[in-house]
């Protein structure tokens, strides 16, 4: 079967403007707040607050700034143990190394493609003395938020929580950036709702947030003169990045829905294919589905090789793999992805220690299995068709 090439690629996810955007990030220029104060930053700070059901948020250059201040009010030491999820992007879990404190990986789950709470009751067991867990909730999908909340009270462990990108998603009706003492969520270009670039630290408790707010500034103290008694970054958004946020987030909703309609259309699509979708329990859990992922069953896999940075594969009938997709998807101008692959794998992190529940590495098989399909939501029924046909293709 052949497909017209698409004339514009089609991306995986990219930033969706609406207007409103733009009158407040013009209020910025023409009140000349365009720094790191302003009307904005106030704004979209509350409304997050109010969305997500937090009492305190810190608008900052990047959902790393917030995770890497979250690991500071955590206390986290040079030498101190930090179980972390271990299928997710690198920014989840460089902050422990920031501080010099030592990550530990925790295996994914097949019920959501996040930390596994066996796995991980099974890593305190062996390291009680770990301070802090860092868990990430996959493409838009919460972890089992409630039993790693009761492992971490078991251990007296400080909960993170890397909302980046699952922000409107819920577990069991609370709002996903609430579960952790400190919360981190994600504006970067290709999230829910976009600042361009930024993020925003969420906390019930208002020392952490004044402590975070400080430190974003360069940690300068109330004197007459620039005071200095720690260190401090330059981590604060600004007051015109913040203009977009404060637009965009009047379509947090309207974001989730068509993500949400995407999923399903391509959940509908690929019956009877040897695919799933990425999973989550419905009884429980309302993902944002910022990104819909699929899983291709063990027995449709093609021989599929990949080094350090390069990927092969061998074609055969009625069988496909991650590699032999996204190149096809490519051939026809359209953005695919592989699944984040696990952190016990990269080489910086070779040397870490990483625990399974059963001795199964379930976080390989999901990166060795998995793809990320193009999830933007100005992508058009049509279009999404198309895509669709073009994975099916892969299996003829």
């Amino acid at each position: 079967m052949s497909f017209e090439r698409f004339e514009s690629k089609l991306w995986l996810a990219t930033p969706t403007m609406h207007g409103e955007e733009q009158a407040y990030v013009k209020e910025a220029f023409d009140t000349n707040w365009v720094s790191t104060v302003g009307a904005n930053l106030d704004a979209l700070e509350k409304g997050i607050c109010e969305k997500v059901g937090c009492k305190y948020a810190v608008a900052l250059s990047a959902g790393t700034a917030a995770l890497h201040l979250a690991v500071k009010l955590a206390g986290i030491q040079p030498g101190d143990k930090v179980m972390c999820s271990d299928m997710t992007f690198a920014a989840t879990v460089n902050p422990v190394a920031y501080e010099k404190g030592e990550q530990i990986f925790i295996d994914t789950e097949y019920d959501t493609w996040n930390m596994d709470p066996l796995a991980l009751e099974k890593a305190f067991q062996l390291y009680p003395d770990a301070k802090a867990v860092v868990v990430a909730n996959l493409y838009g999908t919460p972890a089992k938020l409630d039993e790693i909340q009761t492992i971490c009270k078991k251990y007296n462990a400080v909960l993170i929580e890397d909302a980046a990108e699952s922000l409107g998603a819920t577990y069991k009706g609370i709002q996903t950036g609430t579960f952790g003492a400190y919360n981190a969520i994600s504006f970067n270009g290709n999230k829910i709702i976009t600042t361009s670039g930024g993020g925003m630290l969420l906390t019930d408790d208002k020392d952490a947030a004044d402590k975070a707010r400080k430190w974003s500034t360069q940690a300068r103290e109330n004197a007459p003169w620039y005071q200095h008694e720690e260190y401090g970054y330059n981590y604060r958004m600004s007051n015109i990045l913040a203009g977009i946020g404060r637009g965009q987030l009047l379509h947090l909703e309207e974001h989730i829905a068509r993500k949400k309609e995407i999923y399903m259309r391509y959940k509908e699509g690929f019956k009877g294919l040897p695919v799933q979708m990425n999973p989550y329990m419905e009884d429980s859990m309302k993902p944002n589905f910022w990104l819909s992922c699929v899983i291709i069953n063990k027995e449709a896999m093609c021989k599929q090789v990949r080094t350090a940075t390069e990927a092969s594969y061998e074609s055969e009938p009625g069988k496909s793999c991650p590699t032999e997709i996204l190149e096809r998807l490519a051939e026809y101008n359209v953005e695919g992805r592989p699944i984040w692959k696990p952190m016990h794998l990269q080489p910086i992190c070779k040397n870490n220690l990483f625990v399974t529940a059963n001795g199964t590495d379930v976080g390989a098989d999901i990166f060795d299995r998995g793809l990320c399909l193009p999830s933007d939501i100005k992508m058009t029924e049509e279009q999404q068709k198309i895509v669709i046909e073009i994975v099916k293709s892969c299996f003829e």
